[in-house]
């Protein structure tokens, strides 16, 4: 471990650059994200799809359930009842229910 002029030690956290936002916080969110990639492997092929678009990840922009409908050739009421479905299914392997 390296010690700075004082003797106190050092941290990482100490050598990384601050841009005002909390490391733990960032890592944090990291492991989040990383959680619900993997659960999104309970969904099938089309509520991952839906998911993916419906709140933008994965590189993708938000869209709407209408526009989703639309891309997918479904109404968007099928939409919205396979989005419901898909966020059951992640809240529960989530843990979250």
């Amino acid at each position: 471990m390296s010690s700075d002029r004082e003797g106190n030690s050092i941290t990482l956290e100490d050598k990384l650059p601050d841009d005002g936002e909390n490391l733990a916080d960032i890592v944090a969110l990291r492991m989040q994200v990383g959680d619900l990639y993997d659960a999104m492997g309970v969904l099938d092929k089309r509520e991952r799809e839906i998911v993916l678009m419906r709140y933008g990840l994965a590189g993708l922009s938000e869209v709407t359930q209408r526009e989703i409908g639309y891309i997918l050739g479904i109404s968007r009421s099928y939409v919205s009842r396979i989005e419901k479905r898909a966020l059951a299914k992640l809240f529960c392997r989530l843990g979250k229910v």
